[in-house]
């Protein structure tokens, strides 16, 4: 049978399905079952061998026997396979007649999003992880790590072959979250929506994984020809060095009997520092910083000027960033706040952005500086004594070599055609020099005439920031080419657990829905299509645990709204009325602030975050920032899907409800789920119910989205355990979903710490041809509280066990509830009639020490810790349902551990 992927390196298999009768040897090895051996093809047996016989020895195994003479008949056979039947999977979600129906229904939602004038752009956060090292610290809790980066230029450059013609690279720093020693880094690919040229030859861009052998001379050449170019003084370009005093003060806090080039502190990060800077010395100069800012009076000129500082040298202040970010501005010479020259932010409707940008040629750089004349003499003097400093030039370009390469740092500019004139000079410098560079420092203005496509870092993955689809066939291609261009740089977009159990990468997939610029998004445009979202997710939870990560609850990274505060919902009503008058006062015109202002205190966590929350709107437009004013709505509640066609199919739904939204607001009551949300909508029957109702609305709307489209999902989020037939009873047993607990602070090192509970699970129990007047199950000896689907004879409930003893969890003195043994008993003779076990370890009692290395080792981890036997004998009668008034769908085995 051929793969559903075919393997980047190693035997690719077949490439179509095809028979090739012949025999095999197998062999039993214990924790992994019959492991099959294929001499002639060369491979380890798997799915597509079919066994059509077995025998103990190679002789009885011949597919054919007997003795053969001379025969004048001639003699043929032929074999052949079919496939009857494609199970849903994450290799495979869809056959192509599916697919071929997902993509006409996309197309079909696209007419009527064009025909309603909607605007929707949609964009995304991939997350990937390496295919190898799965247990590397930097692929499951750290943001940074040795290979992470390597990962991700490896990827940006493939994406540069399909996006970003005619724009540039830039290497620049990200986040800094509390906690962290190093900021975080952030790839980006920038070019022009229209197509202008921003940067003519990408071969100026240097590999910074190596290959490069610049010296600092050759940040000094290229600063002086960048000054020529721009008509500037080079006498102002000033040489930085490390901070000698900081040093050598550091170098005597070392113990007596350690070098300073090996010295053993406990700090990895200190030590790396320490070595590097002895190692380069004290004297030597680090870089260059040009002081450089756009004259606000003179549009045309740029400006320099020197820097008067208190020591005689440019010491950067001690640290692992680049030149850049390292300079002593606190030194500078004093000037009032009202002195400071400046640029004002534009608008986020300002015509501006109407006008597109121009291609910056070379030519137009040398008009320029012929125009300014000849290059005057900066003939500063330091500013008196409390005198303010108004003319001095705060901002500054730098150029580095590390590593062999040279790095330009780009100062903070407001306009993006002041970044992209200047990044047109250093092109320019960089060809008459015929050197290689990496641009790093600021970004480029967030502008709307830009797109931008950026690769970070976050914690255990590598994330993708995608940028904006205006149409369904965009979205289609740029998320299977990001798929694939992952796949072949060896990041996976899913992990195993040491249990064998399939997650997501475990970082998120957050879906942005927009438009264009502010004035385009539909979210500000019609408020009341944000509002029926938010009021449709209320009333269908499927919409938030179907698609989730395995942390759910008011602690997650995405809690529902209900799931904070008991009053939000009646707050919201409040708010959704108010924001419902606003629109009628104003119209078309409601101001685009008050949106944010209403809703931004309901969209929060337990402690008021607004960024986590399943509903973000922290850049739809609060008017506390220009990044905040952009019109976006960020969708948390999305796990990484391991494949793109189940990406995309989220999506679809994504882009159908706002069409079905926009033409037929939702205002229907908000419904207050309490206890049920964590007990009913735990168990995937019920989550499946939920969104078959959901998908009837689409319907109903003239968007048939498809049940079995869906299964994949289902599947991916509720795996299968295992089942049972007996009696013409048929029991399935599913993982299910657990809101767990977050433990309060304790001391650690570094800080306090807060632990989450993870050792409680939950599984469902769903039952069909059930007589419930006659029947029940059991589990561990307590009785199961079936709740009926309304179907005849189907029922469902959960079990809540503690999986594993944790060293920080909630009740420590209950132990493990291992194993699970199911019983469906005959209450007219006390008996078991059948059953199962299911081990929450392996049942040999053994723990694994690795994660598993790929799908097949985890399914085989899966499989071996359930039983179709192992239930209970003799006569039975199980303890009374006591069922709990909170969690009436549940039974909750720790309090079958109480007296």
């Amino acid at each position: 049978m051929a793969p559903d992927v075919k393997a980047i390196d190693g035997p690719v298999g077949a490439e179509k399905d095809f028979t090739d009768l012949h025999a095999w040897c197998e062999v039993y090895l214990p924790g992994a079952g019959w492991v099959g051996l294929d001499p002639t093809s060369g491979l380890l047996a798997g799915e597509g061998h079919i066994p059509l016989a077995a025998s103990s020895t190679p002789t009885d195994a011949a597919p054919i026997s007997g003795g053969v003479d001379e025969c004048e008949v001639a003699f043929a056979h032929e074999m052949s396979v079919q496939r009857v039947y494609e199970s849903p999977r994450t290799t495979k979600p869809y056959t192509e007649a599916q697919w071929a129906d997902i993509v006409a229904l996309g197309a079909q939602v696209d007419t009527h999003l064009l025909a309603d004038d909607v605007r929707l752009t949609m964009g995304g956060e991939p997350t990937f992880v390496a295919d190898r090292d799965r247990e590397g610290e930097e692929w499951n809790t750290a943001a940074l790590g040795p290979t992470k980066r390597g990962y991700a230029v490896e990827l940006i450059k493939r994406l540069q072959k399909h996006y970003g013609g005619g724009g540039f690279l830039h290497f620049g720093q990200g986040k800094w979250y509390p906690g962290e020693q190093l900021p975080r880094w952030a790839l980006s690919l920038v070019w022009s929506k229209t197509g202008s040229t921003l940067w003519r030859n990408p071969d100026r861009f240097s590999d910074e994984r190596g290959g490069d052998l610049l010296k600092t001379e050759d940040a000094r050449l290229f600063m002086t020809d960048l000054c020529n170019r721009l008509a500037l003084d080079s006498d102002c370009m000033l040489p930085g060095f490390e901070d000698t005093w900081y040093y050598l003060w550091r170098e005597r806090r070392l113990p007596s009997n350690v070098d300073p080039f090996d010295a053993k502190t406990d700090d990895e990060l200190e030590r790396t520092r320490l070595r590097k800077v002895f190692t380069q010395g004290l004297t030597t100069v680090v870089g260059y910083a040009l002081p450089l800012r756009k004259n606000p009076a003179q549009t045309e000129r740029w400006e320099t000027g020197s820097w008067f500082l208190r020591d005689e040298r440019l010491y950067l202040m001690p640290g692992d960033s680049p030149m850049g970010f390292r300079l002593p501005l606190d030194s500078l010479p004093w000037a009032n706040s009202s002195d400071r020259i400046g640029q004002p932010e534009r608008d986020p409707y300002d015509e501006a952005f109407s006008s597109a940008l121009k291609s910056y040629a070379s030519t137009a750089l040398k008009q320029q500086s012929a125009q300014q004349g000849e290059i005057k003499k900066r003939e500063g003097q330091a500013p008196k004594r409390n005198e303010s400093a108004k003319d001095t030039v705060r901002t500054a370009l730098c150029a580095e070599v590390r590593n062999g390469s040279l790095y330009v740092f780009m100062p903070p500019l407001t306009y993006a055609e002041d970044y992209l004139a200047l990044l047109a000079a250093i092109e320019d410098s960089a060809e008459s020099l015929n050197l290689k560079l990496v641009l790093e420092g600021y970004p480029p203005p967030r502008d709307p005439r830009l797109k931008l496509l950026q690769v970070t870092p976050d914690p255990g993955v590598v994330e993708v920031n995608i940028h904006p689809s205006e149409n369904w066939a965009e979205l289609v291609e740029r998320t299977q080419t990001l798929y694939e261009e992952a796949r072949q740089t060896k990041l996976s977009t899913e992990k195993f657990m040491v249990d064998g159990r399939h997650t997501g990468t475990g970082g998120g997939n957050h879906f942005v829905l927009g438009g264009a610029t502010p004035a385009d998004s539909p979210f500000l445009r019609r408020p009341d299509v944000l509002a029926s979202l938010i009021r449709y997710w209320n009333n269908h939870p499927s919409l938030s645990y179907l698609f989730s990560g395995l942390f759910i609850g008011p602690t997650s990274q995405a809690p529902r709204i209900d799931e904070a505060r008991n009053d939000q919902v009646h707050e919201l009503e409040i708010a959704f009325a108010e924001l419902k008058r606003q629109q009628q006062y104003f119209g078309s015109n409601t101001q685009p602030w008050l949106i944010d202002r209403i809703l931004r205190n309901l969209l929060v966590d337990v402690t008021g975050n607004t960024h986590r929350s399943e509903f973000c709107i922290d850049k739809l437009y609060s008017p506390d920032s220009s990044t905040g004013r952009l019109g976006l709505l960020e969708l948390r509640a999305f796990e990484m899907p391991p494949h793109a066609e189940m990406s995309l199919v989220q999506q679809l739904l994504l882009r159908s409800l706002v069409s079905h939204f926009w033409q037929h607001p939702y205002e229907q009551k908000m419904q207050r789920w309490g206890t049920e949300l964590h007990d009913r909508f735990m168990l995937p029957t019920f989550v499946k119910m939920d969104f078959e109702d959901v998908l009837a609305d689409l319907k109903n709307a003239g968007i048939p989205m498809q049940t079995d489209w869906f299964a994949p999902h289902f599947e991916f989020r509720f795996p299968r355990i295992g089942d049972l037939q007996t009696r013409g009873i048929e029991l399935t047993l599913r993982n299910a979903l657990e809101p767990w607990h977050v433990m309060g602070e304790e001391g650690a090192a570094g800080g306090a710490v807060r632990y989450v509970d993870s050792s409680l699970e939950r599984l469902e129990t769903h039952v069909c041809g059930f007589n419930a007047e006659r029947y029940r199950l059991l589990c561990n000896g307590e009785e199961v509280p079936l709740q009926s689907t309304g179907r005849v004879g189907e029922y469902a409930a959960g079990v809540r066990y503690r999986a594993w003893q944790p060293a920080s969890g909630l009740h420590p003195t209950i132990g493990v509830d291992s194993p699970l043994v199911f019983d469906l008993l005959d209450t007219w003779s006390n008996r078991s009639l059948g059953g199962c076990q299911y081990h929450v370890t392996h049942p040999g009692g053994r723990n694994y020490d690795t994660f598993p290395i790929n799908s097949f080792e985890a399914e085989s981890r899966r499989l071996a810790r359930f039983f179709r036997m192992g239930h209970t004998a003799g006569t039975l009668r199980g303890n009374t349902l006591q069922k709990s008034l909170e969690h009436p769908f549940t039974l909750d085995l720790r309090r079958s551990a109480l007296p």
